[in-house]
């Protein structure tokens, strides 16, 4: 992908850069990119730095879903570490085109427990992404455990109420999971980080582009100090 001579690189941090463009893209009723995903997920494992947590970046998610050769995605996959996290966060995109940077129209998320060996979906469009989320499932699930893992659909997420936020409950969602299980989570299996999710997420939702855009500025700022 080209970008325009005004598109410049504002900001680098971990393996991520941010181009002009993405404050754009944040700054209105906007379907999120990639790499505002990717950033946000980096962010979140620094601030829940455990290598019980892993957050994978969307394009590792999508190419573990979408990769046509089982013996390169072994290989692939191998230094992740996948088995050794006890909560492993994936990005779950639409796209089905492994030529198309930064395709598809809808972004989900798909978690799993190592507790309950189980993958959890949520889905902020009524489960327009089910077929995808399984599909990233089924691929994934031998390098993450021995067998058995249950996959669910989690009916109750809190639903978007335009076309274009799918990506923020989606950071929403991640975030909120992951201070569930920093704080030490719950021993009911059945509960989990529901409760919180259906009760957190919808306002959280509501102001993530703006806490997101002051996180970057702020994070410019320090690395102009």
């Amino acid at each position: 992908m080209g970008y325009s001579s005004d598109d410049d690189k504002i900001l680098s941090y971990n393996d991520v850069v941010l181009r002009r463009s993405d404050l754009d893209i944040l700054n209105g009723p906007n379907f999120l990119n990639d790499r505002v995903i990717e950033f946000y997920l980096s962010y979140l494992s620094t601030v829940h730095a455990s290598p019980a947590i892993s957050l994978i970046p969307p394009s590792i998610a999508f190419w573990i879903s979408n990769c046509p050769d089982t013996e390169s995605l072994k290989d692939f996959i191998k230094p992740l570490g996948l088995h050794d996290s006890d909560l492993l966060i994936f990005p779950v995109n639409d796209n089905t085109n492994v030529e198309l940077a930064e395709g598809g129209l809808h972004w989900t998320l798909l978690v799993y427990y190592r507790e309950a060996n189980s993958f959890y979906h949520h889905d902020s469009l009524m489960g327009l992404n089910k077929w995808s989320a399984k599909q990233l499932f089924e691929a994934v699930s031998p390098f993450v455990c021995d067998g058995g893992a249950i996959y669910r659909e989690c009916s109750d997420t809190p639903q978007q109420r335009n076309g274009y936020d799918c990506g923020v409950y989606l950071l929403a969602i991640a975030q909120v999971i992951c201070q569930w299980f920093s704080s030490g989570g719950v021993k009911n299996r059945d509960e989990l980080w529901f409760t919180d999710v259906k009760e957190t997420v919808p306002n959280l939702a509501n102001h993530l582009r703006e806490e997101i855009l002051g996180l970057i500025r702020r994070l410019i700022s320090e690395k102009s100090e």
